[in-house]
């Protein structure tokens, strides 16, 4: 007769062996801006874990913003409800950094170094997520503003269309042409709400900066700022630029009644969607004021891993790899207009090498790669109301309630009140 006590053991240990063999380990991933990101992410974690079956990634509740992003993780860190990864604006990986919140991937880097590249992550494509040369995050989403232009307004104010403006002296004359057919047609929609982004572009395009090397002194108020501001500002006196919120100017655009829009490559797949058949949307490279010395700032985010946790860290660094790496790239720029931040995917027709060539809306930001350079992160905790206040004050230029200098130097008084002691 068997032994009842030894059958249970045996049983036991079948059982463990069993939910051994099915262990797998549960990601919690966070990210940012469902409306362009939701069906990404849904396509590359079915894609990673139809590879990694040991690996189970589950979403938490999305942010709308980057700005809602950081502020969400800022809270969570140290909680249970802290998630294992995240996806972070650019701007925004210093004031993780300087907590110490995210986990340092500069040697997980260094280890797979040799790989790594040959996955299409150069050393420019990694600086991307670095804070003060620490490897915060792996570039997944970049982006740089391109002008989306309605070339069935262009030609009835009697411009070509196929040579789309190359300044902001064009854009401003055709905008304002616009703007007079009336009927309620607007000339020009600049995302200048939200955050300092779109300053950004005016600013760097003139060749300006945020802040002094040393990080003591505000300079976007200087001579390139100022001459930034006043184009803002000329875009509302001589363009048609009126008070639109983000939402109103994305509608109008896609209904035709604007000439001009100037925001994120990343909104292209949902403006091609909104736009449809309505009218002939063509897109251009942003001017720059100064089209030898201008820069272009780089928008996006960057994928963190918070865990701490050993298992969970090494899934999560493969997910990093994955959702960053060329096959991640491949699904990120068709299904939202942001450029490739892996070189392999950009290269090869095994994923982006034909797109571009089928895609001509697509090219501008591409085209502009050469011109990126990082989202300026100002230091010190107070980097969201440092954003706010310099989006305050851009509000009183579109609203001509301050002139560009005014609202430059208030903007700049409160930053520096701000920043960090030193």
């Amino acid at each position: 007769m068997i032994n009842f006590k030894k059958l249970v053991a045996v049983a036991a240990i079948g059982m463990g062996f069993t939910v051994q063999a099915h262990a797998e380990t549960v990601l919690t991933v966070h990210y940012p801006m469902p409306g362009f990101f939701k069906d990404v992410m849904d396509t590359i974690s079915k894609k990673f874990m139809a590879e990694n079956p040991d690996i189970k990634i589950q979403f938490a509740s999305p942010s709308p913003t980057y700005e809602d992003g950081i502020q969400t993780i800022m809270r969570q860190a140290g909680t249970s409800e802290m998630p294992d990864v995240t996806f972070i604006a650019l701007n925004r990986l210093r004031m993780l950094e300087e907590r110490k919140i995210p986990v340092d991937l500069g040697p997980l880097v260094a280890k797979e170094a040799g790989k790594m590249a040959e996955q299409g992550f150069s050393d420019t494509i990694l600086k991307l997520a670095q804070v003060n040369g620490k490897q915060v995050g792996l570039a997944f989403a970049t982006s740089t503003p391109i002008m989306y232009y309605n070339a069935d307004l262009v030609r009835k104010v009697g411009g070509n269309p196929d040579v789309p403006p190359k300044t902001w002296d064009e854009v401003i004359a055709l905008g304002g042409k616009i703007k007079k057919l009336g009927d309620g047609v607007e000339g020009i929609d600049f995302r200048w709400q939200g955050d300092d982004w779109m300053f950004s572009a005016l600013l760097f395009g003139a060749g300006g900066t945020m802040l002094s090397p040393d990080e003591t002194k505000v300079t976007f108020n200087g001579p390139e700022g100022l001459k930034g501001a006043e184009i803002l500002s000329r875009m509302v006196k001589e363009g048609g630029l009126p008070v639109f919120t983000k939402a109103a100017g994305e509608q109008a655009f896609a209904a035709g009644k604007v000439g001009f829009e100037f925001q994120t490559t990343g909104a292209l797949r949902n403006t091609i969607k909104n736009v449809g058949t309505k009218f002939d949307m063509r897109t251009a490279e942003i001017p720059l004021i100064d089209p030898v010395n201008g820069k272009l700032p780089t928008g996006g985010n960057a994928v963190v891993i918070l865990t701490h946790d050993a298992a969970k860290q090494e899934a999560a660094w493969k997910f990093a790899k994955f959702a960053s790496g060329p096959y991640g790239a491949s699904v990120v720029v068709p299904g939202t207009g942001y450029v490739p931040n892996n070189e392999l995917a950009a290269k090869s027709p095994e994923y982006l090498g034909n797109f571009y060539k089928e895609n001509p809306l697509f090219q501008a930001g591409l085209k502009q790669m050469p011109r990126m350079i990082p989202w300026y992160a100002f230091p010190g905790s107070n980097g969201v109301k440092v954003t706010q206040t310099i989006v305050e004050n851009l509000s009183r230029i579109v609203e001509q309630t301050a002139t560009p200098k005014q609202a430059l130097d208030d903007a700049a008084a409160d930053v520096a009140d701000l920043l960090p002691r030193k």
